[in-house]
């Protein structure tokens, strides 16, 4: 019944628009494969779960662990848990951001937000529970054909748990959002919004083209640090648009409410630059993002094309 993910080694090149829909689509079964069940106590907790985190986004971030794990041959069972442990913390990162006592958003892709469709108590339990359910996903036990044929995957995979802990706390995606949340109404210079966005934004984003690669072959000092150098440079462009986005686009465009950066008093890339500067921003990280990828040659077409995709995207 799982969808097959793509190999880029076991099938004919796919175009890039279909290679990004199978690991879209099969993303919801490997969803559904690790998400407790809503026949399972408690119920409705269950149930707010799979609402939040299923059938819905743009998976960036599984996409960039699918793309980067291509490259260095990481076993399939590695990719579909970390793909759905990033992706887990995303969203956890998204109920909690949404909540009103934090940016109080009534929509998230182009639905209630979980603590409008259901009630505060619970969307502060979902985001706990995803958290934790993304370590209890990447953490557990390996199958056994793998661990024997593979000596070194169990401590790959610890490796992937600490990075994994590292980007989604206090100082990765936890300490941005805390600086976002202390920057409201105040006047941020370039360098303190970088900062705020390489942690907030950028760290997960960083984490899931790492997990990627780091459940493969051991990785060359060379190899880590154009890999850096890579999710470095997309992490800081997915932010760039979407201050751009929020500053053009409309709600029904975007699946979220538009705008709201502005009405909030926040300081963005678009309010500090003005909006040609921050396309070109965008468009000079893309540059930087495809160089940084020059030692992994056609290898690395997909992450190249995920570039694209982040500063290119209308929505």
């Amino acid at each position: 019944m799982n969808a097959q993910m793509p190999a880029a080694s076991a099938q004919a090149p796919l175009t890039f628009a279909d290679w990004m829909r199978q690991v879209q689509g099969g993303m919801e079964d490997v969803l559904d494969r690790f998400l407790p069940a809503t026949s399972v106590v408690p119920a409705r907790l269950h149930e707010a779960m799979r609402y939040t985190a299923m059938d819905g986004g743009k998976r960036v971030r599984p996409l960039l662990v699918y793309a980067a794990g291509d490259i260095f041959d990481t076993p399939r069972a590695l990719l579909d848990r970390a793909a759905a442990a990033v992706e887990m913390i995303h969203v956890y990162s998204l109920v909690h951001d949404d909540m009103p006592c934090m940016d109080d958003d009534a929509l998230r892709r182009g639905k209630p937000t979980v603590h409008v469709q259901y009630d505060e108590a619970t969307a502060l339990l979902v985001g706990d529970a995803l958290q934790a359910q993304a370590f209890d996903t990447l953490s557990a036990p390996l199958e056994a054909e793998l661990v024997k044929s593979d000596a070194g995957v169990m401590a790959r995979q610890l490796r992937m748990v600490n990075l994994l802990a590292q980007a989604a706390g206090s100082v990765g995606m936890c300490g941005g959002q805390a600086i976002d949340l202390a920057s409201v109404g105040m006047t941020l210079s370039l360098a303190e919004l970088e900062q705020m966005h390489r942690l907030k934004t950028g760290a997960l984003l960083r984490a899931a083209v790492l997990l990627g690669a780091l459940g493969g072959k051991a990785l060359s000092a060379d190899e880590s640090a154009a890999l850096y150098e890579y999710a470095r440079a997309i992490g800081l462009a997915f932010q760039v648009v979407d201050d751009i986005l929020d500053a053009t686009a409309d709600s029904a465009t975007l699946g979220k409410t538009a705008g709201k950066d502005a009405a909030d008093n926040k300081p963005t890339y678009v309010s500090i630059l003005g909006l040609a500067e921050s396309q070109a921003l965008a468009e000079k990280l893309r540059g930087n993002a495809h160089a940084a990828l020059a030692p992994f040659g056609e290898k690395a077409r997909r992450l190249r094309e995920l570039a694209d995709l982040i500063v290119q995207r209308k929505t």
